[in-house]
C-alpha cells in the first residue's frame, strides 16, 4: 500500500539530501516495491494512484558519445533523435544499464535525476511544464519525490524540450 511520507520518514538518499540542500520543497512518496516488477515507473504510478503522465522516468543515453540524462513520462518513450537535437548532437543511443548505475550511483529502477554521482547534461520533457508538480524517482526503488517542474530542472541543471513520444 502506498503511503505519503515526509522527508525524514522516507529516509535520506542523495536525491533527497540534494533537494533539501537546495532548499527545494518536495514531498516523498514511499510505496512497497514488488521485487518481481521491472516496469518501475508504471509500478510507481499505479501504487501511488497518480496519473502516469505526471510520473517521470529517468533514462541515460549517449549523445555523440557523451552521457546525458533524459526525463520523460512513464506513459511514453524517449525520442532519441529529439534528445540529440535538444543537446546539439547528431545521434543518441540508450546507455548500458551498468554504465548508468556507475555514473549515477543509483540502481536501475531507482535512478533519480537529482543527486547523481556525476553531473551530466540533462533534458526534461516539456510535458512536465503542464503540471503544477511531477514525480520522479527519489533515489531508490519504492520512493518517488514530488516537486514543481521548474524546481526539478533547477536541481538537475536541465532544460525543457520535447523529447518524449507516446
Amino acid at each position: 500500500m502506498a503511503r505519503k511520507k515526509n522527508r525524514t520518514e522516507a529516509g535520506s538518499t542523495p536525491a533527497t539530501v540534494e533537494l533539501a540542500r537546495l532548499g527545494i520543497d518536495f514531498t516523498a512518496h514511499a510505496y512497497d516495491h514488488d521485487p518481481d516488477e521491472t516496469d518501475f515507473g508504471a509500478e510507481a504510478a499505479s501504487m501511488l494512484g497518480i496519473d502516469p503522465a505526471r510520473v517521470f522516468k529517468t533514462l541515460l543515453a549517449e549523445v555523440d558519445g557523451d552521457l546525458a540524462v533524459a526525463v520523460v513520462p512513464v506513459s511514453g518513450r524517449l525520442d532519441l533523435k529529439a534528445l540529440a537535437a535538444a543537446l546539439g548532437g547528431k545521434k543518441a543511443v540508450m546507455a548500458e544499464p551498468a554504465l548508468a548505475e556507475r555514473k549515477t550511483g543509483y540502481v536501475v529502477g531507482g535512478i533519480s535525476p537529482v543527486g547523481q554521482r556525476t553531473r551530466l547534461r540533462s533534458v526534461v520533457d516539456a510535458s512536465a511544464e503542464l503540471f503544477d508538480t511531477v514525480l520522479v524517482s527519489g533515489g531508490r526503488r519504492g520512493l518517488d519525490v514530488e516537486l514543481a517542474p521548474a524546481d526539478l530542472a533547477r536541481a538537475m541543471g536541465a532544460r525543457f524540450a520535447d523529447i518524449g513520444r507516446a
